[in-house]
Parts: structure tokens; C-alpha cells; sequence
């Protein structure tokens, strides 16, 4: 079977750009990289799939020097500060982003998940799918220049499953069990990590300030000051940020009434959120719905929302 045509790299491949917002997100995406020396760390709520064509790359990520070798995808959430310290002169490599909320309802085995949260670097431990991995990302990239929702959506479904063939050679724990949300905050994430993975996984309860602060030991105020200097936004907007993400997803994908999208989504009064979501999206909600459904067709009014909502 012939190959999928590669993606020629850009003129002008994506590189680190030091003067980004802290926690700026990259979204969903898929580009040729280019590395450089990074005099700061980067961070964004994405996990991050690197796939290294020629070369190496050498991350200092959670304290730790992880080198990623050509032919072999990693993974690894981007939230913790990561910052490439050494690669060779020849390296060439592709960068695929999740959102975070979506990567967590993929529901992957928790012997897959947990080690991401703590700063751990998933790497494929054999090189076999490297062509084929290639071929993929290119694809993803392609895809993603097409304003189509439904080549989003398919390129969503493609990354789980890759994700989900990696997280195979991840043995489960020894009760087999699968965890949702485990209640897990570990101390080499430092404080403000800490707060950013909370919210990360309970955006749609009715979590305010207090309730994190709380969770990770601080005083409220304080944790508002610390977060806003690390992150470069509020903990209001942060949480804000996952919850009008999340109905953005369930207007799409599902036949929810905009009112229970609006709870689902954490949100606890339909003002708050058709304010939140004009402010965050230009438009209303239900104008939203009419120009991202990804389905015009639905043979039933049944739960669309099986991977994304």
C-alpha cells in the first residue's frame, strides 16, 4: 500500500516564540517544528505528542533532562513547564496538541494517564510505528489548514486512537480498575501545577477560588496572586476558559437544550454563561450551535457526545 503523501515542511516552520502569554494554548494542532533555544519554559493546558523525524531533542521537564529520539512519539502534558535545553543540528520533528479536557475524556487507563500528571514522558517503546506515525501527523496537519468541522472531528478520533494503541503497552494496576477522576494531587507538582490540574479535572462541579486554594494549602488571595503571576491569567478566567471550552464541544456534538449545556459545563446561572461565552467566543451560544454543528444529518436525537462531551 503507498504511503500518505508527506507534508513538505513550511519555509517557515513553527518555532518557540519567548515573548507568547504564559499559558497561552496552542488548541488542537499539528505543525512542523523547528527547534531553538528556549530561554524560558514553555506551558499550556495541551498534551503534547512529539514525533522527532531526524535528529534529537533534549526537554527539561519537572527537574528532569528527558531526550526524545528520531522514529519514537512521546508524549507529555504540557501544563508542567517544559523547556528544550539541547537538540541536533539536524533535527526535524512534528508537534501535535490536545486541549486537556479533551484528552481527559478520552477516559484512557489510569497506568497511562497518572504518570502524565506528575511530569512523566511517555515514549513508544519500540521505533516500528515511526514511518507510520509520520504519514499520520502529516495527514493531521493537513486536515487541520481545512476549516471543515468534520475533518476536526475526524482528526480528534484518529489522535485517541493512536493514544490509545500507546497507552496498550501500559500495563493496568493490579485491580484492572479504571479511574475517571481520581482524587490525586502529588507533590512534585508545585502549587500553582497543582491548582491548574484541579481545575483541569473539575471544572464542571461548582469549584470556586476558595475550594482550590483550599485543596493545595493556601490562602485564598494568595493563590489568586500566584497563579496570575505564573500563568498570566486569573484562576476565574482559567476555570472560565475550561468550562465555555466544554460547551463549546457539547453545542457541537450533541442536541443538549443550551440550558443543560450550560450546567453540564459547570456554569450556574444561563446569564453567567451566555455572558462568558459571548465574551469568550463573539457570539451567543446558540449562534455557535447553528455554525459548528458537525453533523448536519441526525438520524435520532439521541447523545452525540460519545468522545467529546
Amino acid at each position: 500500500m503507498a504511503a500518505i503523501a508527506e507534508l513538505p515542511a513550511p519555509a517557515a516552520p513553527v518555532s518557540f516564540d519567548p515573548n507568547r502569554p504564559d499559558f497561552s494554548p496552542y488548541g488542537l494542532s499539528c505543525v512542523w517544528w523547528k527547534p531553538s533555544p528556549m530561554r524560558r519554559p514553555d506551558h499550556h493546558n495541551e498534551i503534547e505528542l512529539n514525533l522527532i523525524v531526524s535528529g534529537s531533542v533534549t526537554y527539561l521537564i519537572a527537574g528532569r533532562k528527558v531526550r526524545i529520539e528520531a522514529g519514537r512519539l512521546s508524549s507529555f502534558w504540557a501544563a508542567i513547564p517544559h523547556q528544550i535545553i539541547e537538540f541536533g543540528s539536524n533535527t526535524e520533528y512534528l508537534v501535535a496538541t490536545i486541549p486537556f479536557p479533551w484528552f481527559l475524556q478520552y477516559d484512557l487507563p489510569e497506568a497511562f494517564v497518572r504518570p502524565l500528571l506528575t511530569g512523566a514522558v511517555h515514549m513508544e517503546p519500540e521505533r516500528d510505528h515511526g514511518r507510520h506515525d509520520r504519514d499520520l501527523f502529516a495527514q493531521w496537519a493537513n486536515d487541520l489548514r481545512n476549516p471543515n468541522e468534520r475533518m476536526r472531528d475526524i482528526v480528534m478520533l484518529e489522535m485517541e486512537a493512536r493514544l490509545r494503541r500507546m497507552a496498550a503497552a501500559f500495563p493496568e494496576r493490579e485491580s484492572g480498575a479504571r479511574t475517571r477522576h481520581p482524587e490525586f494531587i502529588d507533590g512534585r507538582l508545585n502549587k500553582v501545577e497543582q491548582m491548574a490540574w484541579l481545575v483541569a479535572r473539575r471544572y464542571t462541579e461548582q469549584l470556586n477560588v476558595t475550594d482550590i486554594a483550599k485543596a493545595v494549602g493556601l490562602h485564598p488571595n494568595y493563590a489568586m496572586s500566584l497563579f496570575k503571576k505564573a500563568f498570566g491569567s486569573t484562576l476565574i478566567d482559567y476555570l472560565t476558559h475550561h468550562r465555555v471550552s466544554h460547551a463549546q464541544r457539547l453545542l457541537a456534538t450533541t442536541d443538549e437544550k443550551i440550558v443543560e449545556v450550560a450546567f453540564s459545563s459547570g456554569f450556574n446561572s444561563i446569564s453567567r454563561f451566555n455572558q462568558a461565552f459571548r465574551r469568550a467566543c463573539g457570539c451567543s451560544p446558540r449562534e455557535y450551535r447553528v455554525h459548528h454543528d458537525v453533523l448536519e444529518a441526525r438520524p435520532a436525537r439521541g447523545d452525540r457526545s460519545k468522545h467529546w462531551g
